[in-house]
C-alpha cells in the first residue's frame, strides 16, 4: 500500500497536468477505472435485489405465506445496507490514510466474491435453518464491500479531474449503478425467458451470482492499472493523513454529513421503490408476468442512464445543488403508481423510467457534490459515510415499507411514501451549499 502512495507521488503531476490540458488518455483512464468497479459491483448487488423480489423467498423461505416469505427476503436485502455505513467507516479510514487505489481493489474483491459464493449456497431444502443465516452473512460481506466502493470510485474520477469539468469525470463512476442495473436485469431477463419456471427457479437464477466470478478478474485487471489520485498525493506527501478520519467527520464536518445523507435518501428510494419493489408488486399482486416486467425494466433502465449523464455534466455549468433539487421536486409530483396500476406495459414502462429519470437527476450531480462537501484528509469517509447513510434510510426500508403499505392501504400510500422521501432530501439540499467551485486540495 505503501508503494501505491510513491507511485502517486512520481505520476501525479504529469496525470494532473494532462487532465488539465484536457488530455484524452488521461480521462479514458480514469473513466474506465472509476466506471467498471461501479458497474461490477452494482451489478453484484442489483441481481441480488432481482432474485429477492423473483425467487429467494421461496428457495430460503418456504415455511412462510407469501407476504411474510417476501418481508423477508427483502430484510436480507436490506441487511447490506445496514452494513454499508461500517464498510464506509472501515474502507474509508484506509482510504483517507493509505491511498484510494489499494482500497478500492479491496472492496473489490469483497464484494464480488461475497456475491459469487451466494450462486454456490444450498437453499432452505438442503441445509434448513442454516441456509438463510448464511445468506445473510454473505449479504452482509455485499454490504461492507460496497460501502467503500463508491467514495473510492467517485474520488478517482473528482481528484484527478481539472476544476471545471469534476461533474464530466464524476459521471463515469455514476452510470455504474445504470449499467450494473441493466446487465442485472438483462441476465435475468435472458434466463428466465430461455428457461422453464422449474429451472428457473432451481438453478438459473444462480447464473448471473456465478457470473461475478468473471467480472471480479476484470475489474481488478482494470484497477490495478491506475495511478494514485494527485490530489491525495499531496496529502500523503506532506504527511497530513487524519488519524481517525470517520472521528474528524463526525467532529468537524456533521452538517455536511447528516445533510448530505438526506439529499441520497430519494434517490435510493425512489431506485428501490421503482425497481425491487415494483418488480415484486406487478408480478404478485398486478398478475404480469416475469418476462414482462424485466423487459420493461430493462427500458426503464434507459432513462435513468440519460438522467445520471445529462445532469452530471451539466452540472458543471448550471450547478450541482440546482439540478439535485430539481430531480427531488419532479420525484415529489411523479405520478409512479397511477401509472404501474393500469397494468399496461406502455405506461408502466413510462411511469418506471419516469421515476428512475427522476433518481438519475438527483443521482448523477452527487458523484461530484458530495466529495466536494468534506476536505482531502477525510473525504474518502465523509463521502462514503453521506451516501451510505443515505442508503439505510432510503433504500434498505423502502421494499419493507412499501410492501407493508401496499398490502394495509394500497398503491397510494406506496406513491405518498415515495413523495414524503422526495420532500426530505428537497430540504435537506436546500441547506446545504454549492459546491462547484470549491478547490479540493
Amino acid at each position: 500500500m505503501q508503494s501505491d502512495a510513491r507511485s502517486a507521488k512520481t505520476t501525479a503531476p504529469d496525470t494532473a497536468g494532462e487532465a488539465d490540458r484536457g488530455g484524452g488518455e488521461s480521462l479514458r483512464r480514469v473513466a474506465v477505472a472509476s466506471f467498471i468497479g461501479t458497474a461490477i459491483e452494482f451489478y453484484d448487488f442489483y441481481i441480488y435485489g432481482t432474485a429477492a423480489a423473483l425467487v429467494l423467498n421461496q428457495a430460503f423461505f418456504p415455511t412462510l405465506d407469501p407476504v411474510n416469505a417476501t418481508l423477508a427476503s427483502f430484510s436480507t436485502y436490506a441487511v447490506a445496507f445496514a452494513a454499508r455505513p461500517l464498510g464506509s467507516v472501515i474502507f474509508g479510514h484506509f482510504g483517507d490514510r493509505v491511498g484510494r487505489k489499494s482500497v478500492l481493489v479491496a472492496s473489490l474483491l469483497l464484494m464480488g466474491l461475497s456475491t459469487a459464493f451466494v450462486g454456490l449456497l444450498p437453499g432452505y431444502g438442503t441445509l434448513g435453518i442454516w441456509a438463510p443465516l448464511l445468506l445473510i452473512a454473505l449479504r452482509f460481506l455485499q454490504g461492507i464491500g460496497l460501502g467503500g466502493e463508491w467514495g473510492g470510485a467517485a474520488l478517482l474520477a473528482v481528484e484527478h479531474a481539472p476544476k471545471r469539468r469534476r461533474g464530466l469525470y464524476a459521471a463515469f463512476p455514476q452510470l455504474g449503478p445504470s449499467v450494473g442495473f441493466f446487465a442485472a436485469t438483462g441476465v435475468f431477463w435472458l434466463l428466465s425467458a430461455g428457461l422453464d419456471d422449474a429451472a428457473f427457479r432451481s438453478w438459473g437464477w444462480r447464473v448471473p451470482f456465478l457470473l461475478s466470478f468473471l467480472l471480479v478478474g476484470v475489474g481488478l485487471f482494470v484497477r490495478l492499472k491506475i495511478s494514485e489520485t494527485p490530489v491525495f498525493a499531496k496529502v500523503m506527501n506532506a504527511h497530513e493523513a487524519a488519524k481517525v478520519p470517520a472521528v474528524e467527520v463526525f467532529r468537524r464536518h456533521p452538517r455536511a454529513l447528516l445533510l448530505g445523507a438526506g439529499g441520497m435518501i430519494i434517490a435510493y428510494g425512489l431506485f428501490y421503490t421503482a425497481t425491487t419493489y415494483c418488480l415484486a408488486y406487478a408480478t404478485g399482486t398486478l398478475g404480469i408476468s416475469r418476462n414482462t416486467m424485466l423487459a420493461l425494466s430493462l427500458v426503464a433502465c434507459l432513462f435513468l442512464a440519460a438522467g445520471t449523464w445529462l445532469a452530471a455534466t451539466g452540472s458543471d455549468r448550471i450547478g450541482r445543488r440546482k439540478l439535485i433539487l430539481l430531480g427531488s421536486a419532479l420525484a415529489v409530483v411523479w405520478p409512479l403508481f397511477p401509472l404501474v396500476d393500469t397494468g399496461r406495459p406502455v405506461l408502466i414502462a413510462l411511469g418506471i423510467g419516469g421515476a428512475l429519470f427522476c433518481m438519475g437527476v438527483v443521482y448523477g450531480p452527487m458523484g461530484a457534490y458530495l466529495p466536494e462537501l468534506f476536505g482531502t484528509t477525510v473525504r474518502y469517509s465523509g463521502a462514503s459515510l453521506a451516501y451510505n447513510l443515505g442508503g439505510v434510510l432510503g433504500g434498505a426500508v423502502a421494499p419493507l415499507v412499501a410492501t407493508r403499505l401496499q398490502s394495509a392501504f394500497g398503491s397510494s400510500s406506496v406513491g405518498w411514501y415515495v413523495s414524503a422521501m422526495a420532500v426530505i432530501s428537497l430540504v435537506c439540499v436546500l441547506a446545504l451549499p454549492e459546491t462547484r467551485e470549491r478547490e479540493l486540495g
